[in-house]
């Protein structure tokens, strides 16, 4: 495991005690490891979102409403669920 030296503001460092405080975490280590797998995790689902939409604009406009589109994710959403 790699090991950094980082600054830290002080209500930054204050959060990072608190949380480790809680004893939802043993260390600022544990802390600061979650925070970047949760960051790198939501980048990644932008970076899908964004592929999607990319695809999405590429197979071009639709003539439907707005209205009749979201009947239709209802529709589909309420079939996934049944």
């Amino acid at each position: 495991m790699s090991r950094q030296s980082i600054t830290l503001s002080s209500p930054n460092d204050e959060w990072l005690k608190a949380q480790v405080s809680s004893q939802e975490f043993s260390s600022k280590s544990e802390v600061i490891n979650d925070l970047i797998r949760k960051a790198r995790k939501e980048q990644e689902e932008l970076e899908l979102l964004r592929a999607k939409l990319a695809k999405a604009e590429k197979s071009g406009f639709s003539s439907r409403s707005p209205d009749e589109v979201r009947r239709e994710a209802k529709r589909r959403l309420n079939q996934n669920e049944g």
